[in-house]
């Protein structure tokens, strides 16, 4: 990987919403199942990141980029605030990396970021899903993440069609 930083957002001004929203249209234009159904626009883009910008600020979400010379080029949040009976948890969500930076291992930066700050937190297991098939789930399986499930025509691709999605687990040390 080169020239890629990681780093942790405290709040997101439109600058980093902006980045944003251009990483996750890509993403959906790109056949990404998270969330979101084509055609997406960048004002729907940016009003998602824009609904997370209260717990980004409090702490309750972790919201972790990498930044190549362009910006913003990935992206991953690790949810913090869980019920009581949860405190050793945390989920990770929305692990999206613009097509301009994929294969040069921001992917992994940034789950291994994400892991990282789990533990900082105090968490010992984080879970997540993601489409059956996908690049994804094969990132996460070579990064150690188990299996725990397959649920089918669990959401749609952003085209449209069922989607399965995988269930994954890692236990941190």
């Amino acid at each position: 990987m080169s020239a890629v930083a990681i780093r942790r957002l405290a709040s997101l001004g439109e600058t980093e919403i902006g980045q944003l929203a251009a990483v996750l249209v890509d993403c959906v234009e790109g056949g990404a199942s998270v969330s979101f159904m084509l055609p997406i626009d960048r004002g729907r883009a940016a009003g998602f990141w824009r609904g997370l910008a209260e717990d980004v600020a409090a702490g309750r979400r972790a919201l972790l980029v990498a930044d190549d010379a362009e910006g913003i080029a990935g992206t991953v949040q690790v949810i913090l605030d869980k019920p009581e009976n949860q405190p050793h948890r945390a989920d990770v969500a929305k692990m999206l990396v613009h097509r301009r930076a994929r294969g040069r291992g921001v992917g992994s930066a940034l789950m291994r970021a994400a892991e990282d700050c789990a533990r900082a937190a105090g968490r010992t297991l984080l879970v997540l899903d993601t489409a059956t098939g996908s690049e994804a789930e094969r990132l996460y399986a070579k990064l150690g993440w188990r299996q725990a499930g397959v649920i089918p025509d669990y959401a749609l691709w952003p085209q449209g069609g069922p989607c399965s999605t995988s269930l994954y687990y890692r236990k941190l040390d």
